[in-house]
């Protein structure tokens, strides 16, 4: 009981926090019209920071068995946040004014909205079907789109990195190599996009688990 009121809390929090950003972004937009989306980062990037981080409780939710979920794709989908948003937006300034942000944070909360609500509800045992197919459905529509908005958001952010040399290391005698960030940052979108076949693939089964004819009846019974 105590484990699952946590993880009840923890719930509310980030839903609290999404719907805060996803609210604000879309009363920013029906303001200020697309002005409002070269700005989304300075109004909005701190609590997403903040939800983005406290996200990485989830990793330690799965290891210490109080959340069942899958390690390895819980593991990818959160470093992948992690590693966009504060590697390659944050320590650019220029690719925070880039509309693609704006489109990754819409992608991002509005999965994250559906996914905590059903989550809340999942923890007092309440399942509504409308909202169990939304859940496991959207994110195989939209996450293969957020994937290729991290893949635009990091080629756009190549050339500031190659300009200004941000992370790359070039290391001192007696060693006769050095680091060059872009090519970090090209490697990693093969990872990238090798590891969104194997998360759809695992949102798939997760969707089958608990949408198959018999889950659906037993929740509805």
């Amino acid at each position: 009981f105590t484990m699952n009121m946590y993880l009840f809390v923890y719930d509310l929090m980030q839903f609290c926090g999404h719907s805060w950003i996803f609210t604000n972004m879309i009363i920013r937009f029906m303001t200020f019209g697309k002005d409002s989306l070269a700005d989304t980062f300075h109004s909005i990037g701190l609590v997403m920071r903040l939800c983005q981080l406290l996200s990485v409780l989830e990793i330690l939710h799965i290891l210490v068995g109080i959340d069942k979920s899958r390690l390895l794709p819980r593991f990818l989908q959160i470093t992948e946040r992690i590693i966009v948003l504060f590697v390659v937006i944050n320590s650019q300034e220029e690719v925070q004014g880039k509309y693609v942000v704006c489109v990754l944070f819409f992608l991002w909360n509005l999965l994250d909205v559906v996914r905590y609500t059903y989550n809340m509800l999942a923890r007092m045992g309440i399942y509504y079907l409308p909202l169990t197919w939304l859940n496991f459905s959207l994110c195989i529509l939209l996450y293969p789109l957020s994937v290729l908005a991290k893949g635009f958001a990091i080629c756009v952010s190549l050339p500031y990195f190659e300009s200004f040399g941000t992370y790359s290391i070039k290391l001192p005698f007696p060693f006769t190599f050095s680091i060059y960030f872009p090519y970090v940052l090209k490697m990693y979108l093969l990872v990238l996009f090798a590891g969104m076949f194997f998360i759809i693939r695992n949102h798939f089964s997760e969707r089958m688990a608990h949408l198959g004819t018999g889950n659906i009846k037993n929740k509805r019974s």
